[in-house]
């Protein structure tokens, strides 16, 4: 039995997304079809990865109605889930997209939890890391939790020789650097928070995954959208991938679908070079779905050969 890769989403949702047939400023625009799922960076990234044929547990949280109707729409996915239960309700995300691309994104901050809850996540990761390979730390933490929990779960992995990818923003993102992860995955609004600093050029952006790789990850990933990536790395230096150029319909989760990529690459024993491509490959595939529909393995198949990647001398 191959090892399993775990994902961990603290702070699920319950995602309503709504298609409208555009989105103007100050005009109406008008509702045509709106659809409930479990939502959750890590929920995503299981479901690519289940897709992708791997074996994938996913731990998460729930509380109150939200959490029923969010475990609800969960039965429908295959992969295997470790579900903590908390007293609150977790949030709802609200998604409106229309025809031309254009999405807004009104998140929820989250419930509050108690320490017992806390120990309780940990307890329920510290059960699955023996028999894991990675364990994917997703999105944002709820208010007032202690940014240093990623910091505390990597250590515990790193205990258990397991990888982990780090994949969040603010605090936890800076705290959790700390910890040493394998990988390390922010956007480039992500990237520009921890930093402090705009990144407009090409050069701001290597600049940056050198900086970010300084303060203590394997290697960084910084991911662009459309524009593919930029990673630092140990093993292959400094790299870019290109995706080739598509029609958008919906980015949301594509950040999900090529984190979930790389680590089933490097899991398969892929050079990092083409876990970066998978990714990317994975990423506009999913960009060229509609709604939060994520690339499975035969679509992401189709961009991987399109890909183009890298290496920047430095």
């Amino acid at each position: 039995m191959s090892k399993s890769i775990l994902t961990l989403t603290v702070n699920p949702a319950l995602d309503r997304i709504v298609t409208v047939d555009r989105l103007a400023f100050e005009d109406r625009g008008y509702i045509q079809s709106t659809t409930e799922a479990a939502g959750g960076r890590g929920i995503n990234s299981a479901r690519v990865l289940t897709s992708f044929g791997a074996n994938t547990v996913a731990i998460t949280t729930s509380g109150r109605d939200t959490g029923r109707k969010f475990e609800e729409k969960l039965q429908d996915d295959r992969f295997e889930k470790e579900v903590v239960k908390i007293r609150n309700g977790i949030r709802i995300n609200l998604t409106i997209s229309d025809r031309q691309g254009l999405s807004i994104k009104l998140n929820e901050r989250g419930p509050a939890l108690a320490q017992t809850e806390l120990n309780r996540i940990v307890k329920a990761v510290e059960k699955c890391l023996p028999t894991a390979s990675w364990l994917m730390l997703c999105g944002s933490l709820p208010p007032d939790v202690d940014s240093h929990f990623y910091t505390r779960l990597i250590k515990l992995s790193i205990k258990h020789k397991v990888e982990t990818l780090l994949d969040t923003d603010g605090d936890p993102l800076l705290h959790g650097l700390e910890g040493k992860p394998t990988i390390v995955k922010p956007n480039q609004s992500e990237a520009e928070r921890l930093l402090n600093t705009a990144l407009i050029t090409r050069t701001q952006l290597i600049d940056a995954v050198q900086r970010i790789k300084a303060m203590g990850p394997q290697a960084v990933v910084l991911s662009l959208g459309s524009r593919g990536l930029i990673a630092a790395t140990s093993s292959e230096g400094i790299l870019q991938v290109m995706p080739p150029p598509i029609d958008a319909v919906c980015p949301i989760g594509a950040g999900d679908a090529m984190a979930a990529a790389i680590v089933w690459s490097l899991q398969r024993g892929d050079a990092f070079s083409d876990a970066l491509r998978w990714g990317v490959a994975a990423g506009t595939a999913s960009a060229k779905l509609p709604g939060i529909t994520l690339a499975n393995l035969e679509q992401t198949k189709e961009f991987y050969p399109q890909t183009q990647v890298t290496r920047i001398a430095v």
